[in-house]
């Protein structure tokens, strides 16, 4: 016998029949005069993550909103991220109210906002502004090219009739899906030094986990608690099996044993990328021959790569 309970699926199942955590974040949108207006989510997650020309993030919204129209009108926004504080989730509730309109909303907001990066490099490039107080920031583009979502358009706020997308733009009579292009990622330097240098438990953000909004009264947020470590098991690949992979890559460039051993930590998955990108260094510096001293000028200039970043 089960010893689970058989909950029925309904409209918003993620909320209503689930106890599901989700990342809080605030989106930033142009108005029609230019103007930033924000909008709290929750249902925004990766969704291009390797392989492609570009990376992405997903985000899911009532086509009605303010920034479902405002990125059906202008392709931009930027995600932003909040840290654990609970003045910042009273604000979230704030804005988060179907209907309002930003003339109403913003005056009234206290998040502090600052230009795009972007913008200031290029004004032409006109962008939302991003919240001073996050701990990182995604910059992005609506991608309309996907899902024959190229003339889809603000100015419905009723409902959208068919035909709709599978996956990208209007999807529904009142829903939307945005596959949005990361154009940058920017992050307060306590965080970006982290990354760089190796992260440990007390480097990590204090980012709050959204249970959304459950009971007809109250948004639910859980307190971000001390980051616990778990050592990955260490499955070391044996020399003979990367090198099975390794003479496979390219017909001149070749891997000495020495060089071979440094990567056999490198889970299988990633390990054909990571040849292949030890074969294009070795092409760019007429290397034929790669040894434990070529690879480790190859991982220096991963490192400095990484660092510049």
């Amino acid at each position: 016998m089960s010893s689970f309970e058989n909950l029925r699926v309904v409209d918003n199942f993620y909320q209503t029949s689930l106890f599901f955590p989700m990342p809080t974040v605030v989106i930033s949108t142009l108005t029609e005069d230019g103007k930033t207006t924000l909008g709290p989510y929750s249902l925004v997650q990766p969704y291009y993550v390797a392989g492609r020309d570009y990376y992405a993030m997903l985000l899911q919204c009532r086509n009605s909103s303010n920034t479902a129209q405002n990125i059906l009108r202008t392709g931009k926004c930027a995600i932003n991220f909040i840290l654990d504080d609970p003045k910042a989730f009273k604000e979230c509730v704030k804005l988060s109210w179907p209907g309002d309109k930003p003339e109403d909303k913003m005056p009234k907001c206290n998040f502090r906002l600052e230009n795009s990066q972007i913008m200031e490099e290029n004004p032409a490039d006109v962008r939302p502004q991003v919240l001073t107080d996050a701990y990182q920031v995604i910059e992005c583009t609506w991608d309309r090219s996907l899902d024959g979502a190229a003339n889809d358009a603000a100015g419905i706020t009723d409902g959208y009739e068919p035909p709709y997308h599978d996956f990208n733009g209007i999807t529904s009579k009142f829903g939307a899906h945005f596959i949005l292009k990361v154009d940058r990622i920017l992050m307060k330097k306590k965080y970006s030094d982290a990354i760089i240098n190796g992260v440990r438990a007390k480097d990590f953000p204090p980012a709050p986990v959204d249970y959304g909004y459950r009971d007809s009264k109250n948004f639910w947020f859980h307190k971000h608690a001390k980051m616990r470590a778990e050592l990955l098991p260490i499955r070391k690949s044996s020399l003979e099996s990367v090198r099975y992979a390794a003479d496979r890559i390219d017909d001149k460039v070749k891997f000495t044993d020495d060089a071979l051993e440094m990567i056999l930590n490198v889970p299988r998955v990633f390990l054909t990328t990571v040849l292949r990108g030890c074969v294009s260094w070795a092409r760019e510096n007429n290397v034929t021959l790669i040894t434990a001293n070529e690879m480790k000028i190859i991982n220096d200039k991963r490192s400095k790569e990484k660092k510049n970043k």
